[in-house]
């Protein structure tokens, strides 16, 4: 066995540890609003999330190609292939080790930030300053203000909607059977577009604007058309009190937090794996693309780590997200998924940089700041903002220890 071949079943093994912390944290931290407010049970969301995620990752997910360097660092400046897969091994422990000390102390971190921050340190040492793309790194940073305050804005903005147009009202079941669809429309309509301009199956389809909003309008009236139909049999009793709305965008939720665990994996899936693909490109060919194909075999180690990371650390993040910044009902939980879900779809297709993770934080507390200051804990969110703050230099300095080390051993 030589170098290369050593390097990568390491990589292997750090690559499982990103994938099983991306479903402790990430994974776990867009299911807890619907768990938060009792939508489902933790146990119900580990196995929606495995399930769905393990589908998504290896079904729908970046199986073609994934974008190995994620633009922070030009590789070609770098130009010894050992490096580069040195470099790659560290920056995937190194991000795995934080993400996991995150999990850990029960907070949600961007995972995609994590391997920013460990491709950025490595990139420092190995190039230096010039190698780095400073303007992709200042939009990471914009990023900790763009989604978060997005987010906060359109779930703010639709449980205020939600409160006036049903909660206000004298009969509001009947009013809750009028919007109920509505929003059901609505939803349909933000996951046909995500699924069309966010998934990678939905991008290869190559689909002009105008078609793809005709595709999402006409679901969206079919969806509006059969839940004025089945809403009036959710709830038949026009006298139920507010426990009857809930109940109604309860069902909402569920469906919501499916297609959330669905498109995670599609999506984030290549946090962990698109490092290990680097180096096994870098151990097969001796050399790293800009994008590389991953082997199926290495998509299901992702979609399995992910799935057991949920299983076992799962519960942690989806307490603080979910019960520990303001209270959830399932009006709140669904403002919260929807907010969240519009903010990267919005935001992605502006070219701005988002984060999942941001997004769910900013959209719970959102809908606290609806019903007042004092309904957030602004405890618990100053300690999350530290995190995020953290995140990029703490990947970093731990990725350049690595790599320092691994190259003293090695040279």
């Amino acid at each position: 066995m030589d170098l290369y071949d050593l390097f990568f079943y390491l990589s292997l093994g750090a690559g499982f540890l990103m994938a099983f912390n991306l479903g402790a944290n990430d994974v776990a931290n867009s299911m807890a609003s619907a768990v938060g407010a009792r939508a489902i049970t933790v146990r119900q969301a580990v196995f929606i999330a495995g399930i769905l995620n393990f589908v998504g990752a290896v079904f729908l997910g970046s199986h073609v190609t994934a974008t190995i360097s994620k633009g922070i660092i030009n590789a070609q400046y770098i130009t010894d292939p050992k490096i580069i897969m040195i470099g790659m091994f560290a920056a995937l422990l190194s991000a795995a080790l934080w993400v996991l000390v995150a999990t850990l102390t029960a907070l949600p971190v961007s995972s995609t930030h994590s391997i920013v921050g460990g491709i950025l340190g490595f990139g420092l040492v190995a190039g230096g300053p010039s190698v780095v793309n400073w303007l992709k790194m200042g939009g990471i940073v914009l990023s900790w203000i763009i989604s978060p305050f997005f987010a906060a804005t359109i779930a703010y903005l639709i449980f205020t909607h939600i409160r006036r147009t049903i909660f206000f009202r004298r009969e509001f079941i009947k009013q809750a059977q009028k919007w109920g669809p509505i929003w059901m429309g609505l939803t349909i309509f933000l996951i046909a577009l995500s699924f069309l301009y966010k998934t990678p199956i939905g991008k290869k389809l190559h689909l002009p604007w105008s078609i793809s909003l005709l595709i999402a309008l006409a679901l969206a009236t079919f969806v509006w058309a059969l839940g004025n139909y089945f809403v009036k049999k959710i709830v038949t009793d026009k006298l139920e009190g507010a426990e009857g709305v809930e109940l109604i965008f309860r069902r909402l939720q569920v469906g919501t937090s499916c297609y959330v665990a669905l498109s995670q994996g599609a999506n984030d899936v290549a946090n962990a794996i698109g490092p290990v693909a680097a180096i096994y490109l870098i151990s097969k060919q001796h050399m790293l693309l800009a994008k590389a194909e991953i082997p199926t075999y290495i998509l299901v180690l992702g979609g399995l780590g992910i799935a057991v990371g949920i299983t076992v650390l799962g519960h942690k993040v989806m307490a603080t997200v979910g019960e520990k910044i303001t209270t959830l009902t399932n009006t709140r939980g669904f403002a919260v998924d929807f907010g969240a879900a519009s903010t990267v779809l919005a935001a992605s297709n502006l070219g701005l940089p988002v984060s999942t993770t941001h997004a769910a934080v900013g959209a719970v507390v959102g809908v606290g700041l609806a019903r007042g200051f004092s309904a957030v804990d602004f405890k618990v969110l100053g300690r999350i903002v530290v995190y995020w703050v953290l995140t990029v230099p703490i990947a970093a300095l731990t990725s350049i220890i690595i790599f320092q080390i691994l190259k003293w051993i090695i040279y």
